[in-house]
């Protein structure tokens, strides 16, 4: 699909967005972290949810096989990407989507949810993030790597390249570990959240979805955020780590809350958008 413009690759016109569409049903969106889609893909969930949903996963610019841009990621990068995918439904004729972020795409569906609630059946934000300051990823994660992706695991090297490509792979990791550096720079607190204190005017449906042993999480960070939205639905996944759709110990717990939340969207009325154009 290509987009007129996009603020996420905003040195870009047109935007060229590849996009996954499988299956037919009420739309479901996935929004992939901030390393892309190949390091943590939803295959198992692919095969669970095809005969229920219509699921559209698309890659951000920047990412696998979409446009792709030169220079560092804008510390508002998750707001430029919800804006984003807002076009890209646009482009397809989704007028509503329950939808469901992983890790940075956490972060956009919820910008989503609260520049457009119109738009959104439901949130589900899986190893979802509230504080803008990681002290605990600070240097063994994002500093680490945004010096020197290349340490990353033989496994996951190889993943990245599958996705973005032997030459790029290594920009998508850098740029990504240096926009949270960044955000840690800019924060005048070490609790001040990534929504500038509006997560408590989220009033969509949400559900987190988190595992309890994610090491990109803060101490306490998933409690005071989930108490903030109202109604939130919380389910830790007590064997579940920073990707617990993917996860081997994880990912049957996953579906099971996916097939039923969907199920939920399905016993509604379908509207003309469900299924695929």
């Amino acid at each position: 699909m290509e987009l007129k413009n996009s603020q996420h690759a905003d040195s870009v016109s047109p935007v060229s967005i590849h996009y996954r569409d499988i299956g037919n049903g009420p739309p479901l969106v996935f929004l992939h972290g901030g390393w892309g889609y190949g390091v943590y893909p939803i295959d198992r969930q692919i095969e669970a949810l095809r005969g229920h949903v219509r699921l559209l996963v698309p890659d951000r610019s920047g990412y696998g096989r979409s446009a792709s841009f030169a220079g560092p990621l804008p510390l508002d990068f998750h707001r430029r990407a919800a804006e984003e995918t807002l076009l890209l439904l646009d482009a397809l004729g989704i007028e509503r989507a329950t939808v469901w972020g992983h890790s940075d795409g956490a972060v956009i569906a919820t910008m989503i949810g609260l520049r457009a609630p119109e738009r959104c059946e439901r949130l589900i934000l899986e190893a979802f993030h509230f504080y803008r300051s990681k002290p605990r990823s600070h240097d063994i994660f994002f500093q680490r790597f945004a010096d020197h992706p290349g340490q990353v695991s033989e496994k996951l090297q190889k993943l990245l390249a599958a996705d973005h490509g032997e030459q790029h792979w290594r920009n998508v990791v850098q740029r990504n570990c240096c926009a949270w550096l960044g955000l840690a720079a800019a924060s005048q607190r070490q609790d001040e959240d990534l929504y500038d204190g509006r997560l408590r005017e989220l009033h969509v449906p949400v559900t987190f979805m988190h595992g309890r042993g994610d090491p990109r999480t803060e101490p306490g960070e998933i409690e005071r955020a989930s108490a903030v939205p109202p109604a939130a639905d919380v389910r830790f996944i007590e064997n579940g780590r920073h990707s617990p759709h993917s996860e081997q110990e994880a990912w049957e717990e996953c579906n099971h809350i996916l097939l039923e939340l969907m199920a939920e969207a399905q016993s509604r009325t379908p509207t003309p958008n469900s299924a695929r154009r």
